[in-house]
C-alpha cells in the first residue's frame, strides 16, 4: 500500500505546478503540455516491456530499480531546475512508475491472499487516491511557507529553503519526492517478498497473441477508449489550475492547488458510489450517465462564473471515477482469450495522458485555453460512445439479476 501511495504522490503533481512552470520558465502552453507528454509517453511505452522485466528478474529488484529511476528523475530537477531538465525528469519518473504499476498488482494478489484480492485492490486504489488528494496540498504548504519565511519554521522548511532557489519555491516538492523514493528503496531492501506465480491474466504473452488481438476491431476500439479516458483525466487535472488563474484570477498556489486536490479526491470517492451503482444498473448505463455528468460539469467549468468554475472542475473527477474500471471490465469481457496480453494493450492507452494535454496546450496557444479545454468534449464523447457499441460476452452482476449473462446478440 505504501508503494501505491508513493506512485500517486509522484504521478499526480503536474497539474498544480503547470502555472509555475509557465511563469518561471516563460514557456508556451504547448511546451507546458509536453511535460505531461514526456511522463505519459514513458508510462505507455514501458507498460509491456515492464511485464517482461518482472517475469525475467522478479518483482523486488525491478521495483527497486523503478524507485531508483524515480529518485534520479526527481533529483535531477531538484538540483538543476529548468524546462529541458524537467522533460527528461518526467520521462524518467514516468518510466519508473510504469514498471512499479506492472509489478505491484500481482504482488498485492499474493501478499494479501487471493481470496482478499478484490478488497485489497479497492483499498489500494483508495490509498492511491488519498496521495493524489494530499500531493497538491503539500505543494501548496511548501510554496506558501517558503515564499514568506518565518524564524519559527520547522527544520524541514529550513532545509528546503537552503536547497531550493528563492525564485522557485515550488521546486521544493521534488526534494520531497527524492526522499520518498529513497525511503521506498530502503523499505524494499529489508522486505521479504513472497514468490509470485503469475496468472494467465498477468502474463504479458507472446508476440503471436498480440498479433491475434491486433487483428480484432474491438481491441482497437477499446484501446482508443482508454486513450480518450486518460486524456480526459489528465487534460482536466493538468490545465484546470492554469484556467482558473487565467480566466478568474484564482491563485494557483492556494485555490488552484485545492481544486486539483479535490478533483483527485472526488475521483477516488466516486469509486465507492460507482460500486453501488454497478450493483443496481448495467455498467454501460452507468458509463453513459457518468459521461453526461462529466460533460455538464465541464461545460459549467468552462463557461460558468468563477465560483461555479472552481466547483465544477473537481466535479468532473467525481463523474470520471467510474469510467476507467467500467471500460476495462467491458473490454476484458469482450474478448474470449489472451486477457493478459489485452491488458497490456489497454495499459498502453495511458499515452492518451501524453497526447491530449499537448493538444489542449496547442489549441490554447492559438485560440485561448478555454478553446483548448473544449477539446475534452471530443474525448469524453468517445468514452460516452462505448456505452452504445459495447457488446460484452458477460454483463456485470446486479441485485436481482443473474450473476453473469451471456449475450446472444
Amino acid at each position: 500500500f505504501l508503494t501505491f501511495f508513493v506512485i500517486s504522490l509522484l504521478t499526480n503533481i503536474l497539474g498544480p505546478i503547470v502555472p509555475d512552470i509557465i511563469s518561471s520558465f516563460q514557456v508556451s502552453l504547448t511546451a507546458a503540455g509536453f511535460l505531461a507528454f514526456a511522463f505519459f509517453i514513458a508510462y505507455g511505452v514501458m507498460s509491456i516491456p515492464a511485464g517482461f522485466l518482472v517475469e525475467r528478474f522478479t518483482e523486488k529488484p525491478v521495483m527497486a530499480l523503478a524507485f531508483l529511476a524515480g529518485t534520479l528523475g526527481s533529483l535531477s530537477f531538484a538540483l538543476f531546475p529548468g524546462y529541458r531538465v524537467a522533460i527528461v525528469s518526467y520521462f524518467t519518473i514516468g518510466a519508473g512508475m510504469a514498471v512499479l504499476q506492472v509489478a505491484i498488482n500481482p504482488l498485492l494478489r499474493v501478499a494479501g491472499g487471493e481470496e482478499h484480492y478484490a478488497f485489497n485492490s479497492t483499498l489500494a486504489q483508495l490509498v492511491f487516491g488519498s496521495a493524489s488528494f494530499i500531493s497538491p496540498r503539500i505543494y501548496s504548504y511548501l510554496v506558501l511557507n517558503l515564499k514568506d519565511p518565518s524564524p519559527h519554521q520547522n527544520v524541514v522548511l529550513r532545509i528546503l529553503r537552503r536547497l531550493t532557489p528563492v525564485e522557485l519555491p515550488w521546486a521544493s516538492i521534488y526534494w520531497i519526492f527524492v526522499v520518498s523514493a529513497l525511503v521506498m528503496v530502503v523499505v524494499l531492501f529489508f522486505s521479504k517478498f513472497p514468490k509470485v506465480q503469475h496468472t494467465a491474466e498477468e502474463r504479458v504473452g507472446s508476440l503471436d497473441m498480440y498479433r491475434t488481438l491486433a487483428r480484432q476491431r474491438v481491441v482497437w476500439l477499446y484501446f482508443a477508449a482508454m486513450f480518450a479516458y486518460v486524456g480526459c483525466e489528465q487534460g482536466t487535472a493538468d490545465w484546470m489550475s492554469s484556467f482558473l488563474r487565467q480566466y478568474h484570477g484564482w491563485d494557483p498556489h492556494t485555490t488552484g492547488a485545492t481544486a486539483v486536490s479535490w478533483f483527485w479526491g472526488l475521483l477516488t470517492a466516486g469509486c465507492l458510489v460507482g460500486m453501488l451503482l454497478l450493483k443496481i444498473f448495467d455498467s454501460r448505463k452507468v458509463l453513459m450517465g457518468a459521461c453526461l455528468g462529466a460533460l455538464l460539469s465541464l461545460s459549467a467549468a468552462l463557461f460558468g462564473p468563477a465560483m461555479v468554475s472552481v466547483i465544477a472542475f473537481p466535479a468532473v473527477g467525481l463523474f470520471a471515477s467510474v469510467m476507467w474500471p467500467i471500460v476495462v471490465s467491458l473490454a476484458l469481457n469482450s474478448v474470449a482469450k489472451f486477457h493478459g496480453s489485452f491488458s497490456g494493450i489497454l495499459g498502453t492507452g495511458i499515452i492518451g495522458g501524453a497526447v491530449v494535454p499537448v493538444i489542449i496546450g496547442r489549441i490554447g496557444d492559438y485560440a485561448g485555453l478555454r478553446s483548448g479545454l473544449a477539446f475534452l468534449y471530443v474525448t469524453f464523447g468517445f468514452v460516452l460512445s462505448v456505452g452504445f457499441w459495447a457488446r460484452p460476452m458477460i454483463n456485470n452482476a446486479t441485485i436481482g439479476g443473474k450473476k453473469s449473462e451471456l449475450l446472444t446478440e
